[in-house]
């Protein structure tokens, strides 16, 4: 196991234990006491726990881990979920992304594709986003244009939020947008944990002529607490094979285009 994959296994043990011993992560994990005081330090440096006498307890924002320790989680299909999203863009256009695991391994992708594309090298392609991270990682392609939303930052997402997120997005025109949720229901739509992030999120589809749900199978049957849009808002649904077939069907009798990857 390497350094940054015991890290994000601690992260999430100490949000859903509460708290930790340095002694639990030695018998855990095989190491020494200096080395799991070295992890726990580091871990409460990113204020992802609060270390505390002989261990470690959950900061205040890690019952819902940063995206960067959810990010390992389901790689393989965020992977495939990715490079099917990024098959659908075309050089030139105007592409969105809202923050998350799934988003940012797509942003990744297109980064890889546009770097081996000679037909992105006019630079006509824009990307807008209002996750900070997106647009750290897509700024080093010159091949793209990079816009991104003010707002204020979401600590658990990296997203831009707020009255200035939404503000200059009336005037503008975005040809594909991908959208991450927390929840899919066959009946009712799609669901983000935060109103803030639900509402820029619909303000970007607005704008947006197509428009796709990207999300492995986990979300299906998901809760989350704010609404973004119903199922006839969006022009499809990206995931991975192992999405609940008897949601997927019910998805599809009412319009909705599902695509498994």
């Amino acid at each position: 196991m390497t350094i940054e994959d015991r890290h994000h296994d601690i992260a999430n043990w100490v949000a859903e234990a509460g708290g930790i011993s340095v002694e639990q992560v030695v018998e855990k994990y095989g190491v020494s006491p200096a080395t799991a005081r070295r992890d726990l330090d580091a871990l409460a440096e990113q204020m992802i726990v609060v270390r505390t006498r002989g261990g470690a307890r959950a900061a205040a924002v890690s019952g819902e881990l940063p995206l960067r320790y959810r990010a390992a989680t389901l790689s393989k299909e965020k992977l495939d979920i990715a490079r099917a999203a990024v098959a659908l863009v075309t050089p030139g256009q105007v592409i969105a992304f809202t923050g998350g695991t799934t988003t940012t391994q797509i942003a990744q992708e297109l980064g890889v594709r546009v770097a081996a594309n000679a037909e992105f090298t006019s630079g006509g392609t824009t990307v807008l986003t209002n996750a900070i991270n997106i647009a750290n990682d897509l700024i080093v392609r010159p091949e793209l244009r990079i816009v991104l939303t003010g707002g204020t930052a979401m600590i658990r997402s990296y997203e831009l939020v707020g009255p200035l997120a939404k503000a200059g997005l009336p005037s503008i025109n975005v040809d594909v947008f991908f959208l991450g949720v927390n929840g899919i229901d066959p009946k009712r739509g799609f669901f983000t944990e935060h109103e803030t992030e639900a509402e820029i999120s619909a303000a970007i589809l607005e704008q947006s002529v197509s428009s796709y749900i990207v999300a492995d199978h986990t979300k299906f049957g998901a809760t989350a607490f704010a609404k973004i849009c119903g199922l006839s808002d969006v022009t499809g649904i990206i995931t991975d094979t192992k999405a609940d077939p008897v949601a997927v069907a019910k998805l599809r009798d009412q319009g909705c285009n599902v695509i498994l990857v």
